[in-house]
């Protein structure tokens, strides 16, 4: 793992950098002489690609009048292993490709997170076989990783379900989820009684977006896609992005305008869906379904 490759706290210690230069009233370039370094490095820090050593840290919150010792012990907390290699190097982690390291590093901050999906049931969720018929007969690659890391990778993403202070899980599944085949009829059936189990928890909210639903015109269910809120210890609020994974390319959004359009879709998205007892209903539905299945 590359020292520019993100990290969730990395990035809710930018947001807090810039929340310091910002309430300060100085610009990048200005915050970037009272550390004796350069405007595109503070740019760096604030988007979470660079590190930075503990006293420049402190000494660039008490420059920019930041004295609360409680605060500064907060900026130490975040910035504190922050940038640690060995997790992703050792055992299964390594099956996480770069881009979704992100991604599980913040689903285990987060306090909220909203999941649109449609032909594949979101990995949070997967039973074992499920995934394990995902990986199918993957061969070992190159650096000696087989379908059985990839899948021990997957379910580790799930103790934040499990866990005292388990997140808000809030997910709209298409129908597709339910219909597509992964694995045989056994596969199926454990899986989607896995997600009627699931749905009653308290914490764990599961809608269905059923085909006959008509989306409306500006429901984008061709492009699936995460919510997810990490609150900070510190005072510039949680750290809110939207989560696109496409062929070749995820992508994390943070600006404004993209996260505003995503939460709109999430909101039509949710409305439209099925109610909490009704796609519970249709769950059982489909298990019968896969049940009457040879």
């Amino acid at each position: 793992m590359s020292a520019t490759v993100r990290t969730a706290k990395k990035l809710l210690l930018g947001r807090e950098i810039a929340h310091m230069i910002d309430t300060a009233g100085v610009s990048q370039a200005e915050a970037a002489r009272l550390i004796e370094t350069s405007q595109p490095r503070i740019a760096s820090l604030i988007s979470g690609a660079s590190n930075i050593s503990p006293g420049d840290l402190i000494l660039l919150a008490k420059q920019l009048g930041f004295e609360d010792e409680s605060y500064q012990e907060a900026l130490r907390e975040l910035r504190r292993d922050n940038h640690k290699r060995g997790f992703w190097s050792t055992g299964h982690n390594r099956a996480y490709g770069d881009d979704l390291r992100l991604l599980v590093d913040l689903e285990k901050l987060a306090d909220q997170i909203q999941s649109f999906q449609m032909e594949v049931v979101p990995g949070l969720l997967q039973t074992e076989a499920y995934a394990r018929a995902q990986q199918g007969d993957l061969p070992i690659d190159d650096e000696g990783l087989g379908a059985e890391d990839f899948v021990q990778a997957r379910l580790a993403r799930q103790e934040i379900v499990d866990k005292a202070d388990a997140p808000t899980i809030q997910v709209v599944l298409s129908e597709s989820c339910l219909r597509r085949m992964w694995g045989d009829a056994d596969v199926m059936r454990d899986q989607i009684d896995h997600l009627i189990k699931l749905s009653n928890r308290k914490h764990l909210m599961i809608q269905v977006f059923p085909f006959k639903t008509r989306p409306g015109r500006r429901s984008p269910i061709g492009n699936r896609f995460v919510l997810l809120r990490v609150p900070s210890p510190g005072a510039a609020g949680p750290l809110e992005l939207a989560y696109t994974e496409g062929e070749g390319e995820d992508r994390y959004l943070d600006d404004r305008k993209a996260l505003a359009a995503y939460e709109a879709a999430w909101a039509r998205l949710s409305n439209a869906a099925l109610r909490f007892d009704e796609s519970r209903a249709f769950m059982k539905d489909v298990l019968s379904e896969y049940k009457e299945m040879q």
